[in-house]
């Protein structure tokens, strides 16, 4: 297990780093007269992929668990607050690795996705929605598959039949499920560019002439 999580980690700082000497402007933005950050930034996304893929949800555990376990790979770990702000400061460098990632897999190639959303229901109490620093984001939106309405999110994600997410979308409970797979496809028309006569498969939500027209 520690060679494969060796070999892993070693294949995913030898990609970022790559990416990064190809597109310098991907990294975080930093003043060019300073201290250099002891944890590169390729050493960053390597230490947030390694969190997601062996489960860790919260950063502390992680740390605490890379400190143990990781030292080999990592010689300086940051405490959970540089962590966070770091991983804040790369999340469109986080976001371009996993791309490259999964359209490195042959599940990518897949011609037919699934679409669909899922609320992320962020508080229950009147007082809780009032001080939520969500307030003015989060709606109130109503989930048919429990019957009942919630406060919070709504989840939009397209992924191949295997769970690959192919792109997903973060809106309030009340957006349109089919404006934001609209909206998903033309913030990234690369994405149907290359494949003419890609099957996407949702529910009743997704229905329409209009809405059908539009997205062919």
């Amino acid at each position: 297990m520690t060679n494969n999580l060796d070999t892993l980690a070693t294949a995913l700082y030898v990609t970022t780093d790559d990416l990064l000497k190809e597109r310098p402007d991907l990294a975080p933005w930093r003043p060019a007269v300073g201290i250099a950050p002891q944890l590169t930034d390729a050493e960053l996304v390597t230490l947030a992929m390694m969190q997601a893929m062996l489960g860790f949800t919260s950063e502390a555990r992680w740390l605490r668990h890379a400190r143990a376990h990781l030292r080999h790979l990592f010689p300086y770990l940051p405490q959970q607050s540089g962590y966070n702000k770091r991983l804040r400061k790369a999340a469109e460098l986080l976001r371009r690795v996993t791309r490259i990632l999964a359209s490195s897999t042959s599940v990518w190639s897949d011609d037919v996705w699934i679409v669909d959303s899922t609320p992320v229901e962020c508080g229950r109490s009147r007082e809780t929605v009032k001080r939520s620093d969500l307030a003015g984001w989060a709606q109130y939106g109503y989930c048919a598959s429990h019957s009942r309405f919630f406060w919070g999110l709504r989840l939009h994600l397209v992924c191949t039949l295997q769970g690959l997410p192919v792109a997903f979308a973060l809106t309030g409970a009340k957006a349109d499920e089919r404006e934001t797979v609209l909206d998903l496809f033309a913030a990234e028309p690369h994405l149907t560019a290359a494949r003419p006569g890609q099957r996407l498969i949702g529910d009743k939500n997704y229905f329409g002439r209009d809405f059908e027209r539009e997205l062919a």
